[in-house]
């Protein structure tokens, strides 16, 4: 049946991978640099994440924490409002607080704000850097915010209404789920020849060497390949097809952005509850499920009304290690407990969901997961490249200037 269909395969497999191959490239060249994007980050722009200590500072100084760097800052900008901070706070390094503008006292729209990620010095209370995370700019400071938003959006405009750029590159993934089932495939014409599928010409260099690396170098990654493709989709396209087709097979819990209608993007809401009391909320709920690990994180959705507390300590605060950490979601009124997302537990479905960016990011198996995934952005991109020359060649060999004589 394979044989039959093979032509048929390949023309889609060229078809569909000349189509992709761009995008894949980026993806895969930009994903291979993003798994350290904390660290990169941390490198370039030690202004953001070094604490300036004052001169004159005792050693036994007490430091602001977390909740009082977001307080400040709010007193200080008024047009702002803080929708997330890390609770623990790393010996030599500053506060990082991303925030959003807030809604007018008067008019009841959103603020506009010149940045969205705030610098706090525990010794001071006040910013000591800022940035607009995501910017277009190649500058140190955005550099590695540019190349993470480049990786699942290409910096796309929304419109309509959408995220265009997260929708485009989730259909991007869609074809490459397909390309990577049809690649298999054809890559095992017989069994009479399929160790062919897993060798290396590596004494013939030129097209034979191209022609190998790209066969048989899909072929030994091929599982990382389905496992990254498919996790691509899971995230950029979750609730416009991953859980309505999960739903089908299984039920998902639902969490309180689920169950709760979303206000106006131009409307934030304000919370009524303080970030201590929901702290205090959130700290005693943990304390009933017997949850571990210590509050690690905080966030407040302004268009559903909610906060969330994730629990984790301080060496998890990247996400490195299992499907990551509890969460809980929090009425941001009247302290009900909305949601309570355990990982690792739940129906199928919410854990096949809650694996998704573990796998997608190797975080699921820590440093070695990141390292695995960020050679693997290498190859993705190497495949792009590949493709691309295979397909030139075969262009050229059957261009009808071909057929011809040489002229002089």
């Amino acid at each position: 049946m394979v044989n039959v269909l093979r032509p048929f395969m390949v023309r889609c497999h060229r078809v569909i991978g000349l189509a992709t191959a761009l995008f894949l490239f980026v993806a895969g060249a930009t994903g291979a640099i993003i798994s350290w994007d904390h660290e990169l980050d941390e490198w370039l722009n030690p202004q953001l994440f070094e604490t300036a200590i004052p001169d004159n500072t005792e050693p036994s100084q007490r430091l602001f924490t977390a909740l009082e760097l977001a307080n400040r800052y709010e007193q200080q900008q008024p047009a702002a409002q803080v929708t997330w901070l890390d609770l623990h706070q790393e010996p030599g390094h500053n506060t990082l607080l991303y925030v959003e503008g807030a809604a007018d006292p008067v008019s009841g729209q959103q603020q506009r704000l010149s940045h969205n990620q705030i610098a706090m010095n525990p010794y001071t209370g006040t910013a000591q850097s800022w940035r607009h995370w995501g910017d277009i700019s190649l500058s140190r400071e955005n550099l590695l915010p540019f190349l993470y938003k480049l990786h699942y959006s290409l910096h796309l405009p929304d419109g309509l209404g959408l995220e265009l750029g997260i929708l485009f590159m989730g259909v991007v993934a869609v074809f490459w789920t397909l390309d990577c089932l049809i690649a298999l495939g054809i890559s095992f014409p017989s069994r009479r020849v399929w160790r062919k599928s897993f060798r290396f010409r590596w004494r013939q260099p030129g097209h034979k060497l191209t022609f190998d690396l790209h066969r048989s170098g899909g072929v030994w990654i091929w599982p990382l390949l389905l496992i990254v493709a498919f996790s691509s989709i899971s995230m950029n396209l979750e609730y416009q097809l991953v859980r309505p087709l999960l739903g089908q097979i299984s039920s998902l819990t639902p969490d309180a952005f689920d169950t709760r209608s979303a206000r106006p993007m131009n409307e934030p809401a304000s919370p009524q509850l303080t970030r201590e009391q929901i702290l205090a909320i959130a700290t005693d709920e943990a304390r009933r499920l017997g949850w571990k690990k210590p509050p690690g994180g905080l966030y407040y959705g302004a268009l559903h009304k909610v906060y969330g507390v994730g629990f984790y300590t301080l060496e998890g605060a990247h996400g490195d290690g299992g499907l990551g950490p509890n969460w809980l979601q929090i009425d941001s009124d009247n302290g009900d407990i909305l949601a309570r997302i355990e990982t690792g537990k739940g129906t199928a479905a919410d854990i096949f969901v809650q694996a998704q960016y573990p796998l997608h990011s190797g975080r699921i198996l820590g440093l070695t997961g990141r390292i695995i995934l960020s050679l693997l952005g290498v190859l993705v991109a190497m495949l792009s490249l590949t493709g691309i020359l295979i397909w030139l060649k075969r262009t050229r060999l059957t261009s009808p200037r071909r057929t011809q004589p040489d002229r002089l």
